[in-house]
């Protein structure tokens, strides 16, 4: 089951979608591990905040990917011709406002619905 997530970008409201296919996605468009490469942005962002500039131009890139995987798995008929594309048409993409947001639904998603057999 796919869990669906608005997150505000730039003033406007932006659709995600992640599901069991998100991290086959990542890797046929990157070559790269999502879960890996999320828990590296994790990583770089802990301790941060919004005045720091710590973040590397690499955990940038990996958290855009991500993002825009997820994006077009709420929006499968939309076309860009890259993540790049996709985020030109935003003059702000804040990782310290998104990042949150978007570990929430992967976590969400990550979520079993089966109750557990022990007690």
């Amino acid at each position: 089951m796919a869990i669906c997530k608005t997150i505000e970008i730039d003033g406007k409201p932006v659709e995600f979608r992640a599901s069991a296919m998100t991290p086959y996605r990542y890797k046929a468009m990157f070559g790269r591990d999502l879960l890996i490469d999320m828990q590296k942005v994790t990583q770089d962002f802990e301790g941060q905040d919004e005045n720091a500039s710590m973040i590397s131009a690499d955990t940038l890139r990996v958290f855009a990917d991500a993002a825009y995987v997820m994006y077009l798995d709420a929006h499968p008929d939309e076309k860009y011709e890259s993540p790049d594309e996709w985020l030109d048409q935003f003059s702000m993409f804040s990782i310290y406002t998104m990042l949150p947001e978007m570990q929430a639904l992967w976590g969400l998603n990550l979520q079993t619905t089966v109750p557990g057999r022990k007690n």
